[in-house]
């Protein structure tokens, strides 16, 4: 217990470092992956703009990220991320793979939430004469936005998991400190308390992104 009284003010750095690069990589994923997700239903066969070259080679660049392990991905993108940020290590460094790892990821999410939604409720909007971008704007995303929700939730409870992965890589947070203190080190009491700290961080993304789901859906 002394030692985790010792390492507390570690711990509390570690958790703001996790909670950053949680924040800011899904924050940049999502602008990357929304966009991504709704040009696939877009452009699907039985899309409102059928473009099947487009959709080919943005399933085909989708599905090879995704099909990358993080901790793989990790490593391949050393020196991209060494380009854009100045280093290969650290939380702010581990921005970059998480956004590259979990975009594809987003697309996919986003993707599925949008074929939920009723194709009737679509074709009312062609027969009114409503543009492309106005189905999408005004139809899709508000009749898919508790799924899009639940979805979000599952990303950043993806995200987070990718984020403590990233400790083996020297990449910070509270995964950095589970490698340096709870393995190298064999303390298994900061291990333990890491993980608890992980598991509650997940039970309240999803809870509040449950919660969200609820309030927004229009059908309840």
């Amino acid at each position: 217990m002394s030692k985790i009284i010792e390492l507390s003010p570690l711990i509390w750095q570690g958790l703001g470092e996790t909670l950053y690069m949680v924040v800011v990589s899904t924050f940049i994923a999502y602008l990357i992956g929304l966009p991504l997700g709704v040009i696939l239903v877009a452009t699907d066969k039985n899309g409102i703009r059928p473009m099947p070259v487009l959709n080919t080679v943005l399933q085909v660049i989708i599905n090879f990220l995704r099909s990358i392990p993080f901790l793989i991905l990790l490593i391949l993108l050393m020196p991209f991320t060494r380009i854009v940020v100045g280093t290969s290590i650290g939380s702010t460094a581990t921005i970059v793979p998480l956004v590259v790892g979990s975009a594809p990821f987003i697309a996919r999410v986003v993707e599925s939430s949008l074929k939920e939604v009723d194709r009737g409720v679509i074709e009312a909007a062609q027969s009114m004469g409503a543009s492309n971008f106005k189905i999408i704007y005004k139809v899709l995303i508000p009749e898919a936005k508790p799924s899009l929700i639940l979805g979000a939730a599952i990303t950043i409870t993806t995200i987070l998991s990718y984020s403590a992965m990233a400790g083996a890589c020297a990449g910070g947070g509270l995964g950095d400190l589970a490698i340096k203190y709870g393995y190298h080190r064999y303390q298994g009491d900061v291990m333990f308390i890491i993980v608890i700290i992980l598991v509650l961080l997940v039970q309240l993304f999803q809870e509040v992104g449950a919660r969200l789901a609820k309030l927004l859906d229009n059908r309840l």
